[in-house]
């Protein structure tokens, strides 16, 4: 059992779990309202079928999340822009709680970073050493000029002509 839980966690944490289920549910959410009896989809009409495809984007907006971290980025801007839209085209994006919870989870898809790897040395940090400097730039507290070349020829004779 603890087998199981320890590796469930391990999955979990390996992705962006939480926003990926408000999608999911905002999604599942912003579908389930026009997909009522058939008495009241007649009088809907075809008003209810941008709902299921914006509901059914959310979904796999968030499936896409869970399984696919890599493209995070992408699938938390298109939930939260298909929650946005949904305010206006579906519904009031499900009576508002689809809309909001598809712009918090869009959010959070979008903010998730992965977790740093622990195949680094023991001790060092997992984006480098904290004092190292980008190429071209001088070390901190190192006042030495850099990438001066030499002085050549300077003061007056340089102005003479030959």
């Amino acid at each position: 059992m603890l087998l199981i839980r320890g590796r469930w966690r391990q999955w979990r944490r390996g992705r962006p779990f939480w926003g990926g289920l408000a999608a999911v549910v905002a999604g599942a959410e912003i579908c389930a309202i026009p997909l009522a009896p058939l008495k009241v989809m007649l009088h809907q009409g075809i008003a209810g079928i941008p709902s299921v495809l914006m509901g059914a984007v959310m979904i796999l907006m968030g499936l896409a999340a869970w399984f696919a971290p890599q493209y995070r980025s992408l699938a938390g801007i298109v939930t939260v822009m298909v929650a946005a839209a949904a305010l206006v085209m579906s519904n009031l994006g499900g009576f508002l709680i689809g809309t909001l919870m598809g712009i918090v989870g869009g959010g959070l898809i979008f903010a998730w970073q992965p977790l740093p790897s622990t195949d680094a040395a023991p001790g060092t940090p997992p984006d480098g050493p904290r004092d190292a400097s980008p190429p071209g730039t001088a070390p901190p507290g190192d006042t030495r000029p850099m990438d001066v070349p030499p002085a050549t020829d300077t003061g007056p004779a340089r102005l003479r002509k030959h």
